[in-house]
């Protein structure tokens, strides 16, 4: 027990408090964030674009580009989510949450093989291509863009791609030495599952 916890600790003997309180504060939103996804609230979003500005200058400072970049994309996504969220007439919410129709699942395809090449262009121009942390951190990176996509248009077939995702992230961060991010991911997945279920019984419940 005690060399587990060395390992996944002892990365940050060398990290500045400073950055380790960043961090933390990222993974209590972080968790905040989904949990009010799962609850299918729109206090999801500003949640959500507290934790995802400090993962923009954390990621960057550990080198892990993919995820700096899908940080900056969700804090984008966030502003037009709480938006299309947060749309009511006559005092009733407009968009609920709905499946995927079988022309945006064409979209999503695009979508994702563009974001891989984005990715991985990214990672060429800085010269940290050609590892395998990279290549994971690409797909995972690929992946969760869909997600995102999804999350904001209320579909629920995000929670499938969440759950993809913060599997292969949680190997990946335990990888580069970042314990706390790991077991975030780790908890994210726990919520995804729980938060297909309560969508699915929402989305039942409206008929659709």
């Amino acid at each position: 027990m005690e060399l587990v916890s060395e390992y996944l600790f002892a990365p940050y003997y060398s990290y500045s408090q400073l950055n380790i309180f960043l961090e933390l504060t990222a993974v209590i939103f972080g968790l905040l964030s989904v949990w009010f996804s799962r609850k299918n609230s729109t206090l999801v979003y500003p949640t959500g674009l507290i934790t995802t500005s400090i993962y923009v200058y954390l990621l960057f400072h550990w080198r892990l580009l993919g995820d700096m970049l899908i940080n900056g994309y969700y804090f984008l996504m966030g502003i037009y989510g709480w938006y299309f969220w947060s749309k009511k007439e006559n005092g009733i919410t407009v968009n609920k949450i709905s499946r995927v129709t079988k022309f945006e699942s064409y979209v999503l395809w695009i979508w994702f093989f563009g974001s891989l090449v984005l990715v991985n262009v990214v990672y060429v121009f800085f010269g940290y291509w050609g590892s395998i942390v990279g290549h994971i951190d690409a797909m995972t990176t690929a992946i969760f863009f869909v997600a995102m996509l999804l999350m904001v248009r209320r579909k629920i077939e995000n929670w499938i791609f969440w759950i993809i995702g913060d599997i292969a992230s949680v190997p990946l961060y335990l990888y580069k030495g970042l314990a706390l991010t790991a077991l975030q991911y780790f908890i994210f997945t726990l919520l995804a599952v729980a938060g297909y279920i309560t969508w699915k019984k929402e989305l039942k419940k409206n008929g659709a």
